[in-house]
């Protein structure tokens, strides 16, 4: 269970602003809010399973070094960070081609966020919370925070057709991913016990 909700929350954080949830309100301006809904679900369930399965290999290949992999998991979420303040942007191309394809919407939208969400920093996130956390709990967990999250941004694109107020979420984004890399560093040095 605390692998569902770690892995829920820091992916529906990591998502915010990203290039896959610009993606999906640009999606939901052509399709229906549940085609893009279920693309994104398909998407993200495989390229989760994916990543969860890479961070427990290397959690398992690494178990004598937990508290080494903490503090790397750490410094990774105070990349993450930066990685978010940098922020992510959908090209023009990118746009207009969402826009453009309307022939098999479920078909478009799956394979464009998997395309996109390939070394994106969802599943670097869920690679690296694998390594530490239960398998089942993070794939669940991260699939259903970044469905979240771009349910969120398919309202705000089918309802609203506005953008979020991107600085806020930029920030706060940023500032959740620094909270959660100095908590692992410190746990990784003893300083924090969950007893897990």
């Amino acid at each position: 269970m605390y692998a569902f909700l770690l892995s829920t929350a820091v992916i529906f954080i990591a998502e915010l602003g990203d290039k896959s949830q610009l993606m999906a309100m640009t999606f939901a301006t052509r399709y229906r809010a549940r085609d893009v809904l279920l693309g994104i679900t398909l998407a993200t369930a495989v390229v989760h399973l994916i990543s969860v399965g890479a961070g427990f290999l290397i959690g398992d290949l690494l178990g004598a070094y937990q508290s080494w992999i903490a503090i790397a998991a750490g410094i990774a979420f105070l990349g993450f960070a930066i990685w978010t303040l940098r922020g992510d942007e959908l090209t023009e191309e990118e746009a207009e081609k969402a826009r453009r394809n309307k022939r098999a919407a479920i078909v478009a939208v799956t394979i464009a966020f998997f395309l996109a969400e390939l070394g994106d920093k969802t599943m670097l996130a869920t690679i690296t919370l694998a390594t530490r956390e239960n398998w089942l709990g993070t794939w669940i967990g991260s699939t259903l925070g970044m469905v979240a999250a771009d349910a969120l941004a398919i309202v705000v694109g089918a309802v609203l057709g506005k953008k979020l107020p991107e600085n806020v979420i930029k920030y706060g984004a940023a500032i959740l991913f620094a909270l959660f890399g100095l908590f692992m560093i410190a746990e990784g040095l003893g300083w924090i016990n969950l007893g897990r």
